[in-house]
């Protein structure tokens, strides 16, 4: 990614202390089992290490050292029983979930010849994680449990790690990067229309306005003639140009690619929403015509270029992008009722890595539809299979909420105008379809990725604490 982010997960785990000294081969089993855990989670993330935890104390000292790191996430290991002081000091001033692992050593014990030791210290996976739920359910804590065995591999339970780390990274992504917007929403969207102060607040992202003035002289300074050619084969490598290449206009093209990739290190950028309402003339026009191409290399590399000033759902895009691989700008375009499928997709700026089905492609058009001036179109090409939709909404009290669904793409017709377009079928008919996503509220765009991702971005919603409506799966 152009702007790197890794998630900070803290990890501690907890037991009783007074059976410490009453079986004395727990002290070194318990840590032996802490560090096993620790070593099965994703390199992906950085982990805050809280500790083996027995006494309220050391639960204290953990909390201190998560809030000091702003962990995005918790995993708390239950060893053996304990009592909940054991965990809430650790915990109680995190406004991020606590996931509660709850992993038993053995598959069973040996019935013949385990002691209470064996009991306590291989074989208690059962006991505290109710009471622990309903202590965090006390305070106010969002929490999560995962429930498996260490003996022999436990596929779900590090699916489920996986995915929460994965989740993680995007609190760590909004709060860490900034997002660019320039210009401002379509004129007369007004479901685009947001308050960058409560964004901020609820949502961690902080925005940077941006003038068109100074996007238009971004690659005045670039003259670096191998890095501009080096990028130039970037492009190729990425896009088929449809009716050849014009070495002149690649290399502009190249140019302004570097200037922005440039632009988006210094300013930290994950996220860009940008909307040009004006006279696409002399500089200006020159810089529009190459928007879509910029900004979709940019795209590839992992910041969320969002068209028509949408800030929601270049936030949408960069969480499918992060727990995904792919992220790609789309809206509803049209219902087939013939076949049963619903036509979804978008114009403009798109994701590399969710053409699969073929290279994307970028060509020359005369008009933007519904945009001033013209220039280079890119269409790209999902497979056929699985696909995941986001949107990203907002109430009248300014608290955002997901819109997820999850979907087939299937073979056939698309219309013959460039435009990236998949053809879905959803669990449900069209019309139901589209009346349900309708009614859930959504802004006009919303994000696509390759694949079912319905289940992480229920844990994302968690960790942002906001709702997620679930239209199908």
């Amino acid at each position: 990614m152009l702007v790197n982010t890794k998630a900070k997960v803290g990890v501690f785990s907890i037991a009783l202390g007074a059976y410490l000294p009453q079986f004395p081969s727990l002290v070194p089993e318990f840590n032996k089992q802490f560090e096993d855990f620790k070593a099965s989670i994703p390199d992906t993330v950085e982990i805050i290490d809280g500790g083996v935890v027995t006494t309220k104390e050391q639960s204290q000292a953990a909390g201190d050292l998560f809030r000091a790191a702003d962990v995005d996430l918790v995993f708390m290991q239950l060893l053996t029983y304990a009592t909940s002081y054991n965990m809430l000091p650790a915990v109680k001033d995190l406004d991020v979930p606590v996931v509660l692992v709850n992993l038993q050593k053995l598959k069973a014990l040996d019935y013949d010849t385990a002691g209470t030791a064996e009991w306590l210290g291989e074989a208690y996976a059962c006991g505290a994680v109710g009471e622990m739920v309903a202590d965090l359910n006390r305070y106010g804590k969002r929490s999560a449990v995962i429930t498996g065995v260490v003996e022999g591999g436990d596929a779900a339970v590090a699916k489920e790690i996986d995915q929460w780390c994965r989740a993680a990274q995007c609190r760590r992504r909004f709060r860490e990067t900034n997002l660019a917007q320039i210009g401002r929403p379509y004129p007369g969207m007004m479901d685009l229309y947001i308050d960058e102060s409560n964004l901020y607040r609820r949502m961690h992202v902080y925005t940077k306005q941006f003038d068109w003035e100074k996007i238009w002289t971004i690659a005045d300074d670039i003259t670096d003639e191998v890095v501009i050619k080096a990028k130039a084969e970037d492009i190729l490598d990425t896009f088929e140009i449809v009716g050849g290449v014009d070495e002149e206009k690649l290399h502009e093209m190249a140019k302004y690619v570097v200037a922005f990739e440039q632009w988006v290190k210094d300013e930290k950028l994950g996220f860009v929403a940008s909307h040009y309402d004006g006279y696409a003339k002399g500089q200006a026009g020159v810089v529009d015509s190459l928007l879509i191409p910029a900004f979709s290399m940019l795209i590839k590399q992992g910041t969320a270029c969002a068209v028509e000033g949408d800030i929601k759902v270049a936030m949408a895009m960069s969480i499918l992008k992060t727990i995904a691989g792919s992220g790609q700008l789309s809206e509803m375009y049209t219902i087939d009722f013939n076949d049963g499928v619903t036509l979804i997709g978008h114009s403009g700026s798109g994701d590399a890595d969710f053409s699969q089905a073929k290279k994307p492609t970028m060509k020359i058009v005369d008009v933007f539809h519904g945009k001033t001036g013209g220039g280079y179109l890119t269409q790209f090409y999902p497979p056929e299979g699985d696909i995941t939709y986001l949107a990203i909404t907002q109430d009248g009290e300014g608290h955002f909420k997901f819109v997820c669904a999850e979907g087939v793409n299937v073979p056939g017709k698309i219309l013959q105008n460039g435009d990236t377009m998949m053809r879905t079928e959803f669990a449900i008919s069209p019309a139901e379809f589209v009346t349900k996503w309708s009614e859930a509220g959504p802004t006009h765009h919303f994000a696509a990725a390759i694949g079912r991702h319905i289940d992480v971005v229920e844990k994302v919603a968690k960790i942002f604490d906001v709702p997620v409506e679930i239209i199908t799966r």
